[in-house]
């Protein structure tokens, strides 16, 4: 699977061992940046880069970070057809696919460690939307939204 990855500077210490991750368990993944924890970047671009990927169809599914994951869950948000979900546990991550059809998952680089984040990652990866009727319609829903802005 293509996966996007990206972080701010807070949360570059846990993409760069996800990635190895993500890559050892055999997926192809584009990293968006940050280089390093030293290089100071502003989640709103990170979080653009893959949302970017994600809509243009470079990635499947997209991961982005920041310190907390709420300020990269928003600015990816702001992207039609985006539906990021902040996730500090396996559930959410799960639900976050099978039920809303997520398509990037947030996560906090500051708020869960490596093992948590490894087995977020596989839940949201690893799952997929229960293509139900009211799932679909509540989904409908959100694209009528990002189309009557």
């Amino acid at each position: 699977m293509q996966i996007a990855i990206s972080s701010d500077h807070g949360a570059f210490v846990l993409k760069g061992p996800l990635t190895e991750y993500l890559i050892s368990s055999g997926h192809d993944v584009i990293d968006l940046g940050v280089e390093s924890a030293q290089h100071r970047s502003d989640f709103p671009m990170t979080a653009g880069a893959v949302a970017q990927a994600v809509i243009s169809g470079q990635a499947t599914l997209g991961i982005t970070m920041c310190g907390t994951g709420i300020g990269t869950s928003i600015a990816a948000n702001k992207f039609d057809g985006i539906r990021a979900a902040l996730c500090h546990d396996v559930t959410t991550a799960r639900l976050a696919r099978e039920h809303n059809d997520a398509n990037v998952l947030c996560l906090g680089g500051r708020m869960i460690g490596f093992d948590l984040a490894v087995e977020i990652v596989d839940a949201f990866v690893g799952g997929k939307f229960l293509d139900l009727d009211r799932y679909n319609a509540r989904n409908q829903q959100l694209r009528d939204i990002e189309q009557n802005r």
